[in-house]
């Protein structure tokens, strides 16, 4: 199984007067755009997740959006509050083993700094590993998908792939 880890990309300032719930901060109109490149760059270079999970943050939420609209198999998007701030690891690690009888490919969408860490845990090391507003993490599991399981297979970000 593939498990793609992405952190949402580029929103609204933290502690912008216009977004006093940090929650309803969306993505700004020039991440979106970037993000939209970005996965269009990762399709055609065969990103593919069959069921894209994303944290119920609306800049999280939106960066998901722009995953599935970018695809041609429209995959399934489920929000997870195992995916807020603070994520949930066993969790998000139960959830995925569930998916991955059905699928051959995940996507979780989340926050810094927990994508990294989570990113970090699933390969087996401590500390975190860095992904930049928009980055995207590729774990392959050779079995049922499980904490220090999985293989880092690549990681990206947007200025990498020209975007």
């Amino acid at each position: 199984m593939k498990l793609y880890i992405v952190r949402h990309a580029w929103a609204g300032h933290f502690g912008d007067p216009d977004w006093p719930d940090d929650f309803q901060r969306p993505l700004s109109d020039k991440g979106s755009e970037r993000f939209a490149r970005v996965v269009e760059t990762l399709v055609k270079r065969g990103f593919a997740p069959e069921v894209v999970a994303t944290s119920p943050l609306v800049r999280c939420r939106q960066t998901a959006e722009r995953i599935v609209e970018g695809m041609d198999s429209r995959p399934e998007l489920v929000e997870l509050d195992e995916l807020r701030p603070g994520s949930d690891l066993e969790g998000l690690v139960r959830w995925t083993a569930e998916q991955s009888e059905r699928h051959s490919a995940v996507a979780w969408v989340g926050h810094a700094p927990d994508v990294g860490r989570l990113a970090a845990a699933l390969i087996g090391q401590a500390g975190w590993i860095r992904l930049a507003k928009g980055g995207v993490a590729a774990i392959r599991f050779y079995d049922t998908p499980e904490v220090g399981g999985g293989e880092l297979r690549w990681l990206v970000t947007a200025k990498m792939l020209g975007c």
